[in-house]
């Protein structure tokens, strides 16, 4: 645990400053499928400084039993401050859904690809409720439709040691399907585009709390960030950038 408590401590105050927020239409899309008559248990693993609980929590409310966990105290810490209506546990994934008896929500936001994700999603699917969630979701910038953002990731696979912008290219649907095969789950994914507008200062302090872009700087000090600022001032107009994201749900319902 301690080599991936070590990639975010030290970075939550501009973590929870400034990475984009989840579309609400993602968490739409959770609350249809969750029962609307009784208090839930919710349990997000990974959950950072609690960004995806404030989406949820924004449209189901803050009554039902939260529950958040994490592997940094640094992120419990500043989550703790933000959100002192949830549960907050320092442990991993793995050791919280190995005790955690029938949760009718189980997040995962951004931090899937931190995990043993088969043994997650296997611990997963046994601890859940009857019709409980599985939920996987995640921002990722749209590089492809959006010439910033192509230079930027260019410019992490140049400075920042072993990056690739494919880091995150997992068959999320299928490693669901797989875990869930004997269920007879309902599967549903959901992709949506959107742009998030940005003073350029913003864009770099967003970059900075992230760990590829730490990385960046143990090996080059702050030459990326000298190098990113030649690009933003390339393509920002009027002080902002427009940043682009596809944001996607992987969903099953046991």
């Amino acid at each position: 645990m301690t080599q991936h408590k070590e990639k975010f401590d030290g970075l939550a105050k501009g973590y929870d400053r400034y990475r984009p927020r989840y579309p609400q239409v993602l968490f739409r899309e959770i609350c249809h499928w969750m029962p609307k008559d009784r208090s839930l248990s919710i349990v997000d693993i990974g959950a950072g400084t609690g960004i995806a609980i404030e989406g949820l929590a924004s449209l189901l409310g803050q009554q039902h039993d939260y529950t958040a966990i994490d592997i940094s105290q640094d992120m419990i810490d500043t989550g703790k401050q933000k959100l002192p209506w949830v549960n907050w546990l320092y442990c991993s994934a793995e050791q919280h859904l190995s005790t955690v008896r029938s949760p009718d929500l189980i997040m995962a936001a951004q931090s899937f690809q931190w995990m043993n994700r088969e043994t997650v999603l296997n611990l997963a699917r046994n601890s859940l409720a009857d019709n409980g969630i599985m939920a996987i979701l995640q921002n990722n910038r749209d590089y492809q439709h959006n010439e910033f953002l192509n230079e930027y990731e260019n410019l992490l696979e140049e400075l920042s040691p072993n990056y690739s912008r494919h880091y995150r290219d997992f068959d999320y649907v299928q490693e669901l399907n797989t875990a869930f095969q004997y269920e007879d789950a309902l599967h549903i994914t959901l992709n949506t585009y959107w742009n998030m507008f940005i003073p350029g200062e913003a864009f770099i302090g967003m970059s900075r709390s992230s760990t590829q872009v730490q990385r960046a700087l143990a090996s080059h000090g702050e030459l990326f960030i000298e190098r990113l600022k030649v690009l933003v001032e390339k393509y920002q107009s009027e002080g902002k950038l427009t940043i682009s994201y596809e944001s996607q749900l992987f969903m099953a319902v046991k």
